[in-house]
């Protein structure tokens, strides 16, 4: 097909791949003729409006190539799911075992040690109070609605086929440490910037090889047909999009009916931190794949330096403030060419549909920007996140965005930096997603702004961090009463293969292969620390007084001895007399 007609006819899509590339990914759960008849629309299109040709860049035409290559062996699929498991029968089964690659007709690798295929263990302790609406969603029990038998993986090996190793390893045989550092972006040569901003740019543009969405819920899976799974493929990037909106999206409770809004599976709850961990980790996983570069590490930006400046608001970076819309981004930044997906949220909760790989308007950012709450005018101090990693407790009940002395409440944002609930309050996290004051402040759509990739990492670094500085019992992590989704045993909605919460509660560089290259700032003294050094250096000038006053006397006493006669001959010593002795 269309892979074999070779760059030279490709040329002319360079100035708008925006545009085209979008339209070809869209298609590709079509047939091919289907696809041909829409690019070659597209492409008289483009040659109309543009009687210039620019040079194809060869990025877009990998993702030409890679589109082809979907288009030719890809059959229409479904859902957050390797596209192995999902055909009719796959999804009737249950089971999605399927062999690693190179290896026919050997689920999980089981014939080579690596694994095996065995039931999905689900949580069934009991949710907190917040989600009355059990039974009616998907999510629950993640991933029993879809599938209830997949890989479990043997040693380090790990993924949906136990083909690959487990964060932290490498090698044959998943026995070999591997480690990579994550730094502040800021720091980053000119070079490295560059780097970081087109492998983003390249995730955008590239279809994922592996996971394919779900655009219905179960009830609708298989169409108006009752045989064809209603599920598409969706680039890296924008499943990285898409996995935070499904997380957080409203639970459907049939047609004429308000959807629940009170549900999130992946925020207001100690799965805060745990779920955004390994939505970091899968990205990062991807687009090490995706480069071929083992040791690509996502960034962080670090948000806590006060102030209304956006840092990495340029055109080197995340993108600048346009020169023609303060709510825009400028066109010098490739991000300017974005489109945001999961956008209509009002049909999605109405219709019962599902977010697709639609994409719609352009990112939209104003940092410090909203007059009508001068409170998110200001990004963090770095004084916030001392005070955040003095906070003993993970986490307190009811586990949710009223806990109190919580470090995951304070670290998210709903409690003053010391870890005091206060509604009024939006601190860290979610002053830095308020600050930015579009895309990325509207919790379904913030992925779609790249901005929201650095920001948790620096999150998790400062979660990082208090796991080093604290050392928590495993069992510190609730396992029952949280709200539903956050239990520790629950697996991460809508992470494949399963994943628990309680998995990601452990330090990084020991255990995950990555670690932050940061400095945090020294905590100021408490009240009861300064009362506490005021009275010891209050003794210590006492003492010191006391001293001196002692060595003065005795210098005037040595002084005043020196001027007086010897002692007379007339007193004897005790060895005058030879005789004298000691009865």
């Amino acid at each position: 097909g269309c892979a074999s007609r070779g760059p030279a006819h490709a040329e002319e899509f360079h100035t708008h791949s925006e545009k085209v590339i979008p339209a070809v990914v869209e298609c590709c759960t079509f047939s091919l003729d289907k696809v041909l008849a829409e690019v070659l629309i597209h492409y008289q299109t483009v040659k109309r409006v543009h009687q210039s040709c620019v040079k194809f860049s060869d990025r877009v035409w990998m993702m030409w190539q890679s589109c082809c290559l979907v288009l030719v062996c890809a059959v229409v699929v479904s859902a957050q799911f390797p596209r192995e498991c999902v055909t009719p029968e796959g999804l009737r089964s249950g089971t999605c075992c399927p062999s690693p690659s190179g290896l026919n007709d050997d689920p999980c690798g089981s014939g080579t040690g690596r694994g095996e295929c065995v039931a999905i263990a689900v949580d069934a302790r009991p949710h907190g109070p917040q989600y009355p609406h059990d039974g009616r969603d998907d999510r629950e029990r993640w991933p029993i609605r879809f599938f209830n038998q997949t890989c479990q993986c043997n040693g380090n090996f790990s993924g949906s086929n136990c083909g690959r190793c487990r964060h932290g390893w490498t090698g044959a045989n998943c026995d070999q440490r591997v480690s990579v550092v994550r730094r502040n972006v800021m720091g980053l040569s000119t070079e490295e910037k560059r780097a970081f901003v087109d492998a983003l740019d390249q995730a955008k543009r590239t279809v994922h090889p592996d996971l394919v969405i779900a655009t219905r819920r179960t009830p609708e899976i298989f169409g108006p047909d009752g045989f064809t799974p209603q599920f598409e493929n969706i680039t890296i990037y924008n499943y990285f999009v898409w996995s935070h909106y499904f997380s957080v999206s409203k639970t459907f409770l049939g047609a004429g009916q308000a959807s629940f809004g009170g549900v999130d599976f992946s925020h207001e709850g100690p799965g805060f931190v745990t779920w955004h961990r390994f939505h970091l980790l899968q990205l990062e996983r991807d687009m090490q794949d995706m480069l071929q570069e083992p040791s690509f590490a996502l960034p962080y930006w670090n948000f806590a330096i006060g102030g209304s400046t956006c840092d990495i608001c340029t055109d080197d970076l995340m993108g600048a403030r346009s020169s023609f819309d303060m709510n825009s981004l400028s066109t010098n930044s490739i991000f300017s060419q974005w489109r945001v997906i999961c956008e209509s949220v009002e049909d999605y909760d109405t219709l019962g549909t599902i977010c697709n790989s639609t994409e719609s308007t352009p990112i939209r950012r104003n940092p410090a920007g909203n007059v009508n709450r001068p409170m998110v005018q200001r990004l963090p101090e770095p004084q916030d996140v001392a005070d955040c990693l003095q906070v003993n407790a993970f986490d307190t009940p009811p586990y949710y965005s009223t806990s109190s002395e919580s470090f995951r409440n304070t670290i998210e944002g709903y409690s003053a930096p010391n870890g005091n609930y206060d509604p009024a309050v939006r601190s860290l996290h979610n002053l830095a997603h308020l600050f930015l004051n579009g895309t990325g402040g509207q919790t379904h759509l913030s992925p779609n702004d790249p901005i929201f990739v650095l920001l948790h990492t620096f999150t998790d670094a400062i979660f990082d961090e208090w796991l080093r500085r604290h050392s928590p019992d495993s069992t510190l992590y609730p396992e029952e009463n949280a709200p539903i989704g956050h239990n520790g045993g629950y697996n991460m909605v809508p992470f494949w293969p399963p994943v628990t919460n309680a998995e990601m509660f452990l330090t990084a560089p020991e255990n995950l292969g990555y670690s932050y290259e940061a400095e945090w700032p020294a905590q100021a003294f408490t009240m009861t620390e300064i009362i506490t050094m005021g009275i010891v250096s209050a003794l210590v000038l006492v003492a010191v007084v006391f001293a001196a006053t002692t060595c003065a006397v005795r210098a005037k006493s040595y002084k005043m001895e020196g001027r007086q006669p010897l002692l007379s001959d007339q007193y004897q010593r005790y060895d005058d007399e030879k005789s004298q002795s000691v009865v």
